[in-house]
């Protein structure tokens, strides 16, 4: 039995065999362009006139602004609970991040302590983590080192320049709005990434648990040839003390997550560790545990960064660093006791879970996840980035120049028309193909369409719907989700209408919006298909189609060369255009009235009782 989606609709023949075709004849939009937008600088001087003192010291010192509307009562306490816990982990983290960049630990609190003041003058955020990060602490690493020693002076002052020249770049970003560029990097990249790094940051502190140095690198196999070729140099104290350290703080980081009364462990973790590894170094003075040593106290003195001549082999590391940034938005992870806390704190960022969630769900998305995360761990974090955002990009190009295409068919008792694949039930027509294109039509894609037509032409499964022919007839393309279509495109369809005429195929278009209308108008596309072809339903296109298929002899049909004109005149006759300015007006009030619509009950006034007609035909 046929599943029925709504009240039976007339008859699929017999409304183009006794009568003529009722179609809503498709307006030919007006070639009034919309009024321009104004232009930014406009804009921009329009809201600077309007800006009072107040505004102009709010814009340059945001802070004014909140503190204006600050709730000392309410907020205050809260906040001042918030900083303290920050604070406490922030403290040994940030000495973890500047051993992890080669640095002395001073300059970890003067990144951790300095920039939380400058952005709670300048920044406009409530909600932001602003410090150092590991992951770019191990990127500064693995590049300086190869430029210079990291016990020279010129080391930190080449770092200090790196980051200048990185701040350069994302107030560059920010003022040219360059976030939208993160869209085009899927979640998968990320976390493949982020795994990748956390188990090299994790292996780059293992030098502290083993007491011998290891090689510094960013490349997973250099680091384990290193640990394997310096195991004669083992020894028990500071592994025994890092693994001690590092239990608790992952004991003290599951309290804290387990119980919400235990939720200070967390954040206490770290500065408990540092607390208790100098503690045991004051009392034992043990010889075989390194120690970071006497770290100065105060501010530094301001002073300009030297070594500019290195200027340009440090900018592809600016420019890493900086899309680094956009890609991580928190703080990352970062000896004696240190390490033990980069450890622990690494060990949240390998999001094993995700690649197990990803291969359930997508395999596309857990190859890109494979493959960001194999080539940061094999060829270092430079090379993962891009091979990431590589291979990430090219599936954003392979999707828009292979677009979904879809057969539809009708749905029983309706004139809706839907992917044949979603739903079997509904029905095609021997003689006819109805595409929809779900996407822009431009020059990547447009010869994929014309493949996927010709291949829907010859692969079309029979129906026992409409007259027993033995060929397609007629292609309706769908384009209601064409949002744009190019010049290339429209070359590329003129072709293909050559190609269909040459072989007496018509083309016909259902409902394209007024942009990708007025494109097909001004480039001759609709005075060559015939604006007798262009329609504002499929159903409409459908009933026609059906009337030349039935009207004609199913083994020499052909369409003549006045086809575009006769049905051209057809639907513009004054009878269709007098029901047509009918319902325009009839919709228009109905809408200004606030009705959403015909009601499936009986119609109480004859002006419905016509529009349901002609909605049902």
């Amino acid at each position: 039995m046929e599943k029925s989606y709504a009240s039976a609709s007339s008859g699929e023949l017999s409304a183009v065999g006794g009568r003529p075709v009722r179609v809503i004849p498709l307006r030919h939009p007006q070639e009034r362009s919309p009024p321009s937008p104004p232009s930014w600088w406009s804009v921009a001087v329009e809201k600077a006139r309007a800006m009072g003192p107040r505004d102009w010291a709010e814009a340059a010192l945001p802070c004014l602004s909140w503190m204006r509307s600050y709730r000392w009562e309410e907020d205050l306490q809260a906040d001042l609970a918030a900083g303290i816990t920050v604070g406490v982990m922030l403290v040994p983290q940030a000495m973890s991040y500047a051993k992890l960049a080669g640095l002395h630990p001073i300059y970890g609190l003067y990144t951790g302590f300095v920039p939380l003041f400058v952005y709670a003058i300048f920044g406009s955020s409530r909600q932001l983590a602003v410090g150092p990060v590991a992951l770019v602490s191990l990127l500064v690493s693995n590049v300086l080192g190869s430029i210079v020693d990291s016990s020279s002076e010129l080391y930190t002052e080449l770092a200090i320049l790196l980051a200048f020249m990185v701040g350069i770049l994302e107030c560059l970003m920010g003022l040219l709005r360059l976030g939208w560029l993160i869209r085009f990097i899927s979640h998968s990249v990320i976390s493949g990434f982020t795994t990748a790094s956390a188990i090299v940051i994790g292996l780059s502190q293992i030098k502290y648990f083993l007491g011998y140095s290891i090689t510094r690198s960013s490349k997973i196999i250099p680091l384990i040839e290193s640990i394997i070729g310096g195991i004669d140099q083992f020894s028990w104290p500071p592994f025994v003390m890092g693994s001690s350290f590092l239990a608790i703080l992952l004991t003290m980081k599951n309290l804290g997550k387990s119980n919400k009364r235990l939720r200070f462990l967390r954040a206490s973790g770290p500065l408990t560790a540092v607390v208790l590894g100098t503690i045991f170094v004051k009392v034992f003075h043990p010889s075989s545990i390194s120690v970071v040593g006497e770290i100065p106290q105060g501010l530094p003195k301001f002073s300009i960064p030297r070594g500019f001549e290195h200027l340009m082999s440090l900018m592809p590391t600016a420019i890493l660093i900086t899309g680094v940034a956009i890609l991580l938005f928190g703080l990352g992870i970062a000896n004696c006791a240190l390490a033990a806390i980069v450890i622990s704190a690494v060990t949240g960022l390998v999001d094993y879970e995700e690649a197990i969630f990803l291969w359930s769900i997508d395999k596309k998305d857990f190859f890109l996840w494979a493959i960001t995360f194999i080539t940061t761990l094999i060829f270092g974090i430079e090379i993962g980035v891009l091979v990431g955002v590589g291979f990430s990009l090219a599936f954003v190009i392979h999707e828009s120049a292979n677009p979904h295409i879809a057969v539809l068919g009708r749905l029983p008792g309706t004139t809706v028309y839907r992917n044949t694949l979603q739903y079997p039930e509904a029905y095609t027509y021997n003689g006819i193909v109805v595409v929809r294109i779900d996407a822009p039509i431009y020059f990547a894609n447009i010869s994929y369409i014309k493949d996927r037509l010709r291949e829907y032409e010859l692969n079309l499964p029979n129906s026992n719907r409409g007259p027993d022919v033995s060929r397609v007839y007629f292609v309706i393309l769908e384009m209601s989700p064409v949002t744009y279509i190019d010049s290339s495109a429209v070359q590329a369809l003129k072709d293909l209408y050559q190609e269909y005429k040459s072989r007496h195929i018509q083309i016909a278009i259902a409902n394209p919006n007024r942009q990708v209308h007025l494109l097909l108008s001004r480039s001759g596309m609709i005075d060559m298909i015939g604006i007798g072809w262009c329609f504002v339903r499929v159903h409409d296109a459908v009933q026609v189609c059906l009337q030349k298929v039935q009207s004609s002899s199913s083994s020499s049909i052909k369409l003549s060369p006045q086809a575009s004109e006769d049905l051209a005149v057809s639907i513009t006759t004054p009878k269709v255009q007098q029901r047509y300015s009918f319902l325009k007006k009839l919709w228009k009030s109905q809408d200004e009235s606030g009705s959403t619509g015909y009601r499936k009950s009986r119609p109480k006034h004859k002006a419905q009782t016509q529009r349901v007609d002609v909605l049902k035909e």
